[in-house]
């Protein structure tokens, strides 16, 4: 019988790690979804769905009014939003805790990347007098799409040893921008040139969204077709239902994450940078155009079609960002440079503050911003892959993302509140420091080598001694 590599050590029985062509179906996956985060949630889907609501029922018109909540034509995107991250918060560690147990994973991520794709597609048939379809097709590829990410995530301690996490994590982010930015790019020159080559802006619209379906589910499934199940699939006792199986797995994921306080203790002090991370990117938009553009149109009439060329630059240079800190990481260690992206990340809020005037400037912040962006989420996502014990990586991945989700309020609050106190976007950008601050902090005093220990894994060094001894 010939001896298993030792790549293969940490592998489930029976089937090899860091295969190829598996890790090439996993990273394929990013680059797949990613068309959904850039071309429908990030650029078109939420000026058309307003702008149609808008048409059919006037600006300020009413959707839904429940007595003790009204929704409303201007409400109707963000409205749709926490109503997903709601329904994800709910079913996605659930969904994870069910696939542990019933070796599934690749048959939910299919199943969820085939309904997610399919919902955008049909975005191509939303017009004014159907924007109900559209907000309802959008509530249900976001949470098809956060749901497929669970499985997703989950496969990266399947397919790899702990000493490739870092690698092939940050490889799949990587490949991610580059694929939500091709297809942007398509995109948004369709809709710049719509008129020019006779169509209308509105079908060069719905024509981008369902591209970015179909570019999800034919990619997609590519990319799932390449991945194993593993897992011994366990036995349901009688007249046990799904829900109920579902739910004491779930209880017992809970259980031993209290159980395995390093690893708690990160995925607190994650929650705390990521809301940074996400609420710069969510409000850079908005800072830019009242702290910059208002200045620049008036002194210099320069045009703000600068923001589309600015979020193309970060999303192609946030591949070799996350690329290149991952080989950071292989001299520095994962911990410490994740935590070189967050002071980053403090010099980038500090800069925005007391130092942006002009577009230059603002590409420079850019630059910054790309760089640091695929690193941080990359390491992160791998580091915690470390912590996480064996045969519970869906249901842990489940609670990381609504977790993840769940507090993303707290930056959008914060800043929120600092702009109506001061009337400064400025000082409330600034405040976003205590975000990083505290996560920061409580990362360095995470013992992060003793989590991966606690979930009963191997240090990636311990993983390359153990295969040069049986070399």
């Amino acid at each position: 019988m010939t001896q298993a590599s030792p790549t293969q050590l940490s592998a489930p029985p029976n089937e090899p790690a860091n295969d190829r062509r598996e890790i090439f179906g996993w990273t394929m996956y990013d680059w797949a979804n990613s068309a959904f985060t850039t071309t429908v949630v990030a650029a078109l889907f939420g000026p058309y769905l307003t702008t149609i609501a808008q048409a059919a029922i006037g600006e300020n018109g009413v959707v839904l009014d429940a007595g003790f909540y009204t929704i409303t034509a201007k409400s109707l995107l963000t409205d749709c939003i926490s109503l997903s991250v709601l329904l994800q918060f709910f079913f996605l560690p659930l969904l994870g805790a069910l696939a542990d147990y019933t070796n599934i994973k690749k048959q939910l991520m299919a199943a969820f990347c085939g309904v997610g794709a399919g919902a955008t597609t049909l975005m191509f048939f939303v017009t004014t007098p159907t924007y109900w379809l559209g907000a309802l097709l959008f509530i249900i590829a976001n949470l098809s799409f956060g749901a497929a990410i669970v499985f997703y995530n989950a496969f990266l301690n399947e397919i790899t040893t702990e000493d490739m996490r870092d690698k092939v994590s940050s490889r799949g982010f990587a490949w991610g921008y580059i694929g939500g930015g091709v297809l942007l790019a398509l995109n948004l020159a369709l809709v710049t040139f719509a008129e020019t080559i006779g169509i209308s802006t509105g079908m060069a619209v719905r024509i981008s969204l369902a591209s970015a379906g179909i570019w999800w589910g034919v990619f997609g499934f590519l990319g799932i077709s390449r991945l194993r199940n593993r897992n011994v699939v366990h036995r349901k006792a009688p007249g046990e239902s799904y829900l109920r199986l579902g739910l004491r797995e779930l209880g017992g994921a809970l259980r031993q994450l209290r159980g395995l306080p390093d690893t708690l203790r990160f995925l607190v002090g994650y929650l705390f940078y990521n809301d940074g991370i996400q609420t710069v990117i969510g409000v850079s938009a908005v800072f830019l155009s009242q702290e910059l553009f208002t200045q620049v149109q008036r002194n210099a009439n320069e045009d703000q079609s600068f923001l589309l060329t600015l979020v193309l630059m970060i999303q192609f240079m946030a591949f070799f960002g996350a690329l290149g800190f991952e080989r950071i990481s292989r001299w520095l260690g994962t911990k410490r440079t994740i935590i070189l992206t967050l002071v980053i990340w403090t010099g980038v809020v500090v800069f925005a503050y007391a130092i942006l005037r002009d577009t230059t400037q603002a590409f420079i912040m850019g630059a910054a911003i790309a760089l640091v962006l695929g690193g941080s989420q990359a390491l992160s996502r791998g580091l915690f892959s470390k912590m996480i014990p064996r045969g519970r990586e869906a249901a842990f991945f489940g609670i990381y993302e609504i977790s993840e989700r769940g507090t993303s309020w707290i930056g959008p609050f914060i800043f929120a509140r600092v702009v109506a106190s001061t009337g400064s976007y400025r000082q409330a950008i600034l405040s976003l420091i205590v975000l990083f601050g505290i996560g920061m902090v409580i990362l360095i005093f995470t013992d992060t080598d003793k989590a991966i220990h606690d979930a009963g894994n191997r240090l990636p060094e311990e993983v390359l001694h153990d295969a040069a001894a049986q070399g």
